[in-house]
């Protein structure tokens, strides 16, 4: 799975075996548009897993963003109560959060804006 956000939006491609099964994108909330810059890299990860859950929970899968930080997510020792949240709802899933870079990350960025 590959997501990535703008200032506009998140967008969200889900592939097997290099093969698109679906894409997803949604304009960024009111509220998500003050949101520091990972946070809405993080809202495209929950956005993606919400809407493909029937596909994903119990399978291992691999989330691919342009946000390296995101990577540690896991580690960090201060979240907000919304990271908190976010993050048990990702530990629900068997999945690892890998760094792609942005140039390489094209479908998931051009649905994001």
């Amino acid at each position: 799975m590959y997501c990535d956000a703008s200032h506009k939006g998140v967008g969200c491609v889900l592939m097997q075996e290099r093969k698109v099964i679906s894409y997803a994108s949604r304009k960024l909330k009111p509220h998500e548009l003050n949101y520091p810059t990972h946070d809405p890299e993080l809202a495209a990860i929950v956005f993606a897993l919400k809407i493909w859950r029937h596909y994903l929970y119990g399978e291992k899968c691999h989330i691919f963003t342009d946000h390296k930080s995101l990577k540690y997510l896991g580690t960090q020792k201060e979240l907000n109560l919304r990271q908190h949240r976010w993050l048990e709802l990702i530990k629900d899933y068997d999945c690892t959060i890998d760094h792609h870079p942005g140039n390489a990350n094209v479908v998931a960025d051009a649905i994001s804006r």
